[in-house]
């Protein structure tokens, strides 16, 4: 849905074969669906919780979207969504989400690891609470895609929102890399490079993303969005009344 997803949806889908054999040696149910993927952020969403590194705003707000979105599903825009892809990722979107991926997602994760290496607890903290949002809206966005209870509109406020607050939280990160740190007269080449890396991967991160809301997520995938829950609305709303006349006209 957002770049991100479609990337690692992409990278980690199984074949039909593998899927049943995974249901099949689980009994079913929620854990047998679960991909590897899924896994993994669980793990990381669960240390970064567990460590402090993330903020208690930053911590509920996963909490407080679930919650927002179920009632959007049941009061705003109800409905089963009856078709899972809402945007194509074909050409250059394919592209674009793999982009979205390594800058998001893998290159985050090996600037935290390398920050415990180094023993840069800055470093660590500083990019932790974008991570720690982008792996609760990765997790958010592979559930509900694997569920039909959710209507398209619903599905495509998930990565708007979790997008317009990691924006800030990729602000604080460059704050924390440009201003509040800073190279010693005697820094080694290995210093230097890991201080203009963070510098670096914190700003693609809020180029990246200040693209992906204002160039993709609100002029193409919201419309999108929104034209195929009302297509599928009335399409719906076509059948009832077709089989509605047709049923009045066994009784003339």
């Amino acid at each position: 849905m957002s770049g991100v997803q479609l990337a690692t949806a992409h990278a980690t889908k199984p074949d039909n074969t593998s899927t049943a054999a995974a249901g099949s040696a689980s009994g079913g149910g929620m854990m047998g669906s679960i991909r590897l993927i899924e896994l993994q952020l669980v793990a990381f969403i669960m240390v970064f919780s567990a460590i402090g590194l993330v903020p208690i705003l930053d911590l509920i707000f996963p909490a407080i979207i679930t919650s927002y979105l179920l009632m959007l599903s049941r009061l705003a825009f109800p409905g089963r969504a009856k078709t899972k892809e809402i945007v194509k990722c074909t050409g250059m979107l394919r592209v674009y989400s793999i982009m979205g991926t390594v800058i998001g997602l893998f290159l985050p994760l090996a600037y935290v690891l390398g920050g415990f290496a180094r023993g840069d607890n800055e470093a660590v903290r500083s990019a932790t609470p974008a991570l720690f949002l982008l792996s609760f809206q990765i997790l958010t966005e592979n559930v509900i895609s694997g569920l039909s209870l959710f209507s398209a509109p619903v599905r495509a406020l998930v990565p708007m929102l979790y997008t317009v607050r990691r924006l800030f939280a990729i602000l604080d990160w460059i704050q924390d890399v440009w201003y509040n740190k800073s190279l010693d007269a005697d820094a080694h080449i290995q210093d230097i490079a890991w201080y203009w890396f963070g510098i670096s991967l914190a700003v693609a991160n809020l180029a990246y993303f200040s693209i992906n809301i204002f160039a993709f997520l609100i002029p193409r995938f919201l419309p999108k969005a929104f034209e195929l829950y009302f297509k599928e609305r009335y399409d719906e709303t076509g059948a009832k009344l077709s089989d509605y006349k047709h049923q009045d006209k066994k009784f003339d």
